[in-house]
């Protein structure tokens, strides 16, 4: 649709009719090889008498009767319509063709939407049953019984660059460490603060993983405890290490705090 919903409705003020059918799908696949060489068969409409309902009946091309690979079989040339009332239906035929104005992103064409007429006439297009179109229904069956994947004998071994793995290093990575997360158990927070406050006795700055391998204890679990009693650094020269509050510090030798 275009942009705005626009549609041209210059269909509707000529007051066109136009007839909507069902065709075999055959018969469109046929058509679509006359595409843009001109016309596909006739269509003869003949009446009998005044208070008669017409008799519609489709001739396909003759050169379009040919099925592509297959000599034996040939679509059928004459359809009779089998003609319908509309009913109660309000039905309509619109055409959606490119405009060449482009429309947001990523970039598009908008489509112009015309209405081409009002749907007066409803039919059904059914081939004439003969021994021909039996072949062709019988073609038409085995094509659709085939499977659609099939296994097939390889002479040799298919060799690329791209050969499947049981599984990725960055996968295997991370069940490592879920592996080892779950085997560390929460201990007493209190000896966790025993141990903390053991190892900031001997250093004044540690990061999170010397930590975590000092307290054997999951990595949320340690954090938790240090924002209670610790700082994290996030600059200077000690960046990304936690170091004790103030009020917990007590460091051995030479170890000055810097601030």
């Amino acid at each position: 649709m275009s942009e705005k919903g626009e549609v041209d409705l210059t269909g509707a003020k000529q007051n066109t009719g136009v007839w909507l059918v069902k065709v075999p799908k055959y018969l469109s696949q046929q058509w679509a090889k006359a595409s843009g060489r001109g016309e596909v068969g006739k269509i003869r409409i003949c009446k009998k008498g005044n208070m008669g309902k017409p008799e519609v009946t489709f001739t396909l091309n003759e050169e379009l009767t040919v099925i592509d690979g297959i000599d034996t079989v040939a679509a059928p040339r004459e359809h009779p319509f089998t003609m319908q009332t509309v009913g109660g239906q309000t039905l309509a035929v619109f055409t959606e063709t490119p405009s060449g104005k482009v429309i947001t992103s990523p970039r598009r064409q908008a489509d112009k939407v015309a209405l081409e007429g009002m749907v007066v006439q409803r039919a059904e297009c059914r081939p004439v049953v003969s021994a021909s179109y039996m072949r062709l229904k019988k073609l038409q069956i085995k094509e659709s019984s085939k499977p659609a994947r099939l296994s097939k004998h390889l002479e040799k071994a298919v060799t690329n660059n791209y050969k499947p793995v049981a599984n990725h290093a960055n996968n295997l990575e991370y069940e490592r460490r879920k592996k080892e997360e779950g085997k560390r158990a929460r201990a007493d927070k209190q000896q966790v603060l025993d141990m903390l406050f053991s190892a900031f006795e001997k250093h004044q700055y540690y990061n999170i993983k010397d930590l975590v391998d000092i307290t054997k204890q999951p990595v949320i679990y340690l954090k938790e405890i240090l924002r209670d009693i610790g700082i994290y650094n996030m600059k200077g020269t000690h960046k990304n290490t936690w170091e004790l509050k103030p009020e917990y510090r007590h460091y051995q030798g030479d170890d000055k705090t810097d601030e």
